[in-house]
C-alpha cells in the first residue's frame, strides 16, 4: 500500500474535508492549520488573520488507487483559485487557496497543474492566485472541527 499525503488550503476546511472523505482511494483527512509563523496555533488564534496560517486539509491516499493528478483535479474543482484570500463569504488570509508540498515531486506536479489550469483561463483575464509552497509544519484543528459535517449533520 502506497499512502501519500498533500496539504490543501481552499477555504474554510469543513467543505474541502467532506469532499475529499468521499473520493476512492482517500484513507484519511485532518483538517488544520499550515503556512503561517506561530507554534501550536488555535482556531481563535487563526481567525485573527495574524498568525499567517490557512485553514487546510491533509489529505492522505492510496497513490495505487488514485493518481497525484486526480486528487489535484479534485482540489482545483472544489473551490476558486481565482480570489485572493477569500471563498464565498469568508475573507481573510486563513481563507486562501494553497498547495503545501511534501516533495520535489508533488512541487513539479502541482505547478504543471496550476499552468495548465491558468492557460485555460488565459482568454478570461483570470489569474490563480493559489500558492505553492513546501510544508513547514501541519497543526491539525481542534476534535470539534474533524468530521465537522458528520457530527452536526441535521439529516
Amino acid at each position: 500500500m502506497a499512502t501519500e499525503r498533500i496539504i490543501f488550503g481552499a477555504g474554510c476546511f469543513w467543505g474541502v474535508e467532506a469532499t475529499f472523505r468521499k473520493i476512492k482511494g482517500v484513507h484519511n483527512v485532518t483538517c488544520g492549520y499550515s503556512g503561517g509563523h506561530t507554534n501550536e496555533p488555535t482556531y481563535e488564534d487563526v481567525c485573527t488573520g495574524t498568525t499567517g496560517h490557512a485553514e487546510v486539509v491533509q489529505v492522505e491516499y492510496e497513490s495505487n488507487q488514485i493518481s497525484f493528478e486526480q486528487i489535484l483535479d479534485i482540489f482545483w474543482n472544489c473551490h476558486n483559485p481565482t480570489t485572493p484570500n477569500r471563498q464565498g463569504p469568508d475573507i481573510g488570509t486563513q481563507y486562501r487557496s494553497a498547495i503545501f508540498f511534501y516533495s520535489p515531486e508533488q512541487e513539479a506536479l502541482a505547478e504543471q497543474s496550476k499552468e495548465s489550469l491558468q492557460k485555460q483561463l488565459q482568454s478570461k483575464n483570470i489569474t490563480i492566485v493559489t500558492e505553492i509552497t513546501l510544508v513547514s509544519a501541519f497543526h491539525p484543528a481542534e476534535e470539534y472541527h474533524q468530521r465537522y459535517f458528520e457530527k452536526n449533520s441535521t439529516h
